[in-house]
């Protein structure tokens, strides 16, 4: 692969940097040892780009991440800037980053690796053997939609007003990104809403319906209402193939089924744009953990949620599904041998640090390549 495909690194705020030095490592092995090379450039976003440039989100970084093939970001945020106002919040510019890259769908892919089935709060039974894919659409719903805003009544009383408003092109994309992806795996898609009680819903489930009757008819499609959806993701999560969500009911369920593998530290995330013509999206790519204030700069934290979300870069982004898979590999193979950082820490394995565990992963891939 030519050396001119634009990454831009934004490690952001916390354990970011921390956990994106480990991934720096990988994208040098990759260059020496695959001949898979990348323009790297840097950029702040979030709270340590409020305290460098008084925004969370300057115009030129944001200029380079639309020029860019893949954003890789670690995380935002932290006590230190709960106190600014709305608009300043380190949090902007992630949303910024995902409404003006036009960033509609969310894949969160929830893996439970054999070695960690007993980290999860759920019997091994549930969990073990777990591979799952949630996708969330991202730049609709009740997170943008208008009117909303805070308001005081005559009577002295306030109003808070957040619209739930979803359109047939909205829902028709990101459905069919689930569609297409179910295609690559175990062919079911479960459509989540709450079709019985909001309109929105019921909107959602005719257009997905629609569509999978027009183009997708190989596919096994269901629908779910997002409850039940909740109760059945700890209740039988394996059922699961595919789901497809709005933006509100995504956010949560994707969390819950986060907590299935045991660790938010060992879960990836990409966020697509619409194909153009040549079929390149804009794309980002960030681990779900947040930014852990608590741990930042004690090289405690866990790097394997950004190196798997480097893997889905890798296939999404640049359609190295080969080096992505060994990136996996490595990954799979370091828990196999019982390296844990302190969040997925179990008795008899052995406790690494960050750069430990990207030492481990380093090894592994070495390895495998021989």
């Amino acid at each position: 692969m030519a050396a001119n495909k634009k990454l831009l690194i934004l490690a952001g705020d916390g354990i970011g940097p921390e956990v994106m030095r480990e991934v720096g490592r990988l994208i040098d092995w990759f260059a020496k040892r695959r001949a898979v090379g990348f323009d790297v450039s840097q950029g702040l976003v979030g709270g340590c780009a409020y305290d460098k440039e008084g925004v969370p989100l300057t115009d030129a970084t944001m200029a380079a991440a639309m020029a860019a093939d893949a954003v890789l970001l670690g995380a935002v945020g932290g006590p230190k800037w709960d106190n600014l106002p709305f608009e300043k919040k380190p949090e902007r510019g992630l949303l910024r980053l995902r409404k003006d890259m036009e960033l509609f769908a969310n894949l969160r892919p929830a893996i439970v690796f054999g070695p960690l089935a007993d980290a999860s709060t759920l019997k091994r039974e549930l969990v073990e053997g777990l591979d799952m894919l949630i996708v969330r659409e991202l730049t609709g719903g009740v997170y943008f939609g208008s009117p909303r805003g805070i308001e005081t009544l005559p009577d002295g009383t306030r109003r808070g007003i957040n619209t739930q408003v979803y359109t047939t092109p909205e829902i028709d994309r990101v459905a069919r990104v689930a569609f297409d992806l179910a295609r690559l795996r175990g062919k079911r898609v479960c459509s989540v809403e709450k079709a019985n009680v909001m309109e929105s819903g019921l909107l959602w489930r005719e257009e997905v319906q629609k569509l999978h009757d027009a183009s997708y008819s190989d596919i096994d499609l269901s629908h779910m209402y997002a409850d039940n959806c909740a109760m059945q993701l700890v209740r039988q999560p394996k059922q699961f193939d595919v789901i497809v969500t709005d933006n509100l009911f995504g956010d949560l369920l994707s969390d819950c089924a986060a907590m299935l593998t045991g660790s938010l530290g060992m879960l990836p995330s990409a966020s697509l744009g619409a194909a153009d013509a040549t079929g390149r999206r804009r794309a980002l790519y960030e681990p779900v953990h947040g930014s852990a204030p608590d741990i930042a700069g004690k090289d405690l934290a866990n790097p394997l949620a950004t190196i798997l979300s480097f893997a889905m870069m890798l296939r999404y982004s640049f359609d190295l599904g080969e080096d992505a898979t060994l990136v996996e590999k490595a990954v799979a193979a370091a828990l196999d041998r019982g390296y844990r950082t302190g969040d997925i820490m179990t008795p008899g394995a052995t406790r690494v640090s960050t750069t430990g565990m990207g030492d481990a992963v380093l090894k592994e891939l070495d390895r495998l390549a021989a």
